[in-house]
């Protein structure tokens, strides 16, 4: 698993600041946003109907309406790369002065203030992490697993520090394909989810996601692939907008079908049949007499050998 202090998380000042009330219940959206900049460079090459940038559009405009909705609505979004995840609303670098700076008064627009801060602050904070990215190889792995484990640590420490009720779900927006090496992290996040009753949803723009596909079914999370990427707004707004109180009362596209394959430890496989150690579970494709994980020696029952009568020698008459 991942280790996370409580220096990775915007400090209560600075919650506060942003309208996180210490004294009523809090309906607490996190968006996980998969950055990763190789596989949005080639999806840029292949066709433009959508880029980072209208993705990120489209983040902002479901994050803006769950805060109008109610003003303890509350959101946090947190960027995942290939390198780390970062969180990009709300920020450790921003006070008071900042939020009520010239950027979110001075609009003209008559837009909400805390909308205009929460928009140009994940604007701002996508381009640091973008300018100080340095691609190295064509992979397009994206650390989803570590970014999961910080949106639950965010929470677990949210109800820890205001003593009060938190209504809170994760929606992931994922962008590149699974990799077989989180899996085992990948699982424990998402039975910590389980066991915090904390929902993951999950909305899928490429190829369908099998961890995610569990993340949602153990959840209770709804997990759609989008067929038009172009709609990535419609969809997020019609399908993720709305809580599990409200999902009963709207017609939702159906469920999908689970791919509960398993990871195998050796070669980070997805296998539908294998070979289980009985004593810490672990998966392996090919039968080993010692376990690789906790290097227990198994018992090899081999055939028992059947010896040959003997032939009685009649005795001559």
């Amino acid at each position: 698993m991942y280790l996370y202090t409580y220096r990775d998380y915007p400090d209560l000042e600075t919650l506060n600041i942003f309208g996180w009330c210490l004294n009523e219940e809090i309906n607490l959206l996190v968006i996980v946003v998969d950055v990763n900049p190789i596989w949005w460079g080639q999806q840029a090459q292949r066709a433009t109907e959508l880029t980072l940038s209208k993705c990120l559009d489209a983040v902002m405009v479901l994050g803006n309406s769950h805060m109008a909705m109610s003003r303890t609505n509350k959101l946090s979004v947190i960027a995942s790369h290939f390198e780390d995840s970062h969180f990009l609303y709300p920020g450790k670098s921003w006070r008071m002065g900042d939020s009520c700076g010239d950027d979110a008064s001075s609009s003209g627009d008559g837009k909400y203030e805390l909308l205009a801060v929460a928009n140009n602050l994940i604007a701002e904070e996508i381009r640091k992490v973008m300018s100080k990215t340095e691609v190295r190889g064509n992979s397009t792995d994206t650390l989803l697993a570590g970014t999961l484990a910080k949106a639950l640590c965010c929470i677990l420490l949210l109800k820890k520090q205001l003593f009060t009720e938190i209504k809170s779900r994760i929606l992931v927006i994922k962008a590149a394909e699974d990799c077989a090496r989180q899996y085992m992290n990948f699982m424990n996040v998402i039975f910590a989810a389980q066991k915090q009753n904390i929902l993951i949803d999950a909305c899928v723009l490429d190829s369908d996601s099998g961890l995610l596909q569990q993340a949602c079914d153990i959840t209770g999370g709804l997990y759609l692939k989008i067929p038009q990427k172009v709609a990535l707004a419609q969809y997020l707004l019609w399908v993720f907008l709305p809580d599990s109180e409200q999902r009963s009362q709207l017609v939702l596209p159906p469920p999908a079908h689970v791919d509960y394959r398993a990871a195998c430890f050796c070669h980070r496989n997805l296998i539908e049949i294998g070979y289980v150690c009985s004593v810490c579970l672990s998966i392996f494709c090919n039968f080993s007499p010692i376990c690789t994980t906790c290097e227990t020696a198994f018992k090899i029952q081999l055939p028992q050998m059947v010896k040959p009568k003997k032939k009685k020698l009649k005795q001559p008459t």
